[in-house]
């Protein structure tokens, strides 16, 4: 299948250099097997921090799985030097922001999920949740004010829209109209 590209597209309003935060982001996908057509039917995630030995010792991938209905085993790889942060200048078009190394897997869906699922999290409002475990429920991208440089470190972006209030500008900054699609590479 080779290499597959996230473009995303948003309206950006005083704000630059959205990206995800650090090597524990989760990019939760969709995925469909190469081989049978099979799309999952639950969100999966990557990580840039997880391996997985391919069969064979064929060196190492992301993820590898065996799809439910073919057997295939088929894998999938983050290529970290293709994270791109999402600029002022790219606003209102779609831009690559990370590809993907597919072997037997295709990404058909992105969700820009905000709450990590933990044990400790299943079942439980975030509203009940401690501030301190809040922190590290925490997923999410991060961006600066475009003219001040402030930083905003935990943008959910699950609902396609966020906004907040730039201080040191003065200025309104938000992020609207979050759209993705996939492009073969």
């Amino acid at each position: 299948m080779g290499k597959i590209g996230l473009q995303l597209k948003a309206t950006l309003e005083n704000i630059t250099g959205l990206r995800p935060v650090g090597e524990d982001f989760r990019w939760y996908l969709k995925l469909k097997c190469g081989n049978c057509g099979e799309v999952s039917e639950k969100w999966q995630y990557l990580r840039l921090m997880d391996s997985a030995p391919l069969k064979g010792g064929r060196g190492s991938a992301t993820m590898v799985q065996k799809c439910k209905l073919c057997s295939r085993e088929n894998s999938i790889d983050i290529l970290s030097h293709t994270i791109k942060p999402y600029n002022a200048e790219d606003s209102e078009k779609f831009k690559t922001i990370v590809e993907f190394e597919c072997r037997g897997l295709e990404p058909v869906d992105f969700q820009p999920q905000l709450l990590v699922p933990s044990q400790s999290a299943e079942g439980r409002r975030v509203a009940s949740f401690p501030r301190a475990l809040w922190q590290r429920l925490i997923a999410g991208f991060a961006a600066e004010g475009a003219e001040s440089g402030t930083s905003f470190s935990e943008i959910n972006l699950l609902e396609k829209d966020w906004n907040d209030y730039d201080e040191k500008s003065k200025e309104s900054v938000g992020i609207y109209e979050v759209t993705h699609k996939f492009v073969k590479c």
